[in-house]
């Protein structure tokens, strides 16, 4: 099994293994080209937010009104990606609490 990894803003590893992007891919089939998209937005996110149970979302625009969310988890000096997808529900984005910038 393969593990894609990058570094969180937070200098986390994230990793994001061939099963899990399976189940991504399974669930939100319209992300099955973006692997790379996905690994940048949590390396490279225009923010991060907070998720309900101790998750962060790493959220970049994806074109016009539409943005890729990553959602993943921290665990000290590891974590990895929980899930994916697109959403253009920028106001509900917009109430999270946003930890970065």
């Amino acid at each position: 099994m393969a593990t894609r990894q990058v570094v969180s803003r937070n200098g986390v590893a994230i990793r994001l293994t061939d099963e899990r992007w399976s189940r991504i891919v399974t669930g939100h089939g319209e992300l099955a080209e973006l692997k790379k998209a996905v690994l940048e937005t949590v390396a490279e996110p225009e923010r991060v937010l907070a998720g309900g149970a101790g998750e962060l979302l790493a959220v970049r625009q994806a074109g016009v009104g539409k943005w890729l969310v990553v959602v993943y988890r921290e665990l000290g000096e590891d974590g990895f990606v929980i899930t994916a997808f697109l959403s253009r529900r920028e106001r509900s984005l917009n109430r999270r609490e946003q930890l970065w910038p």
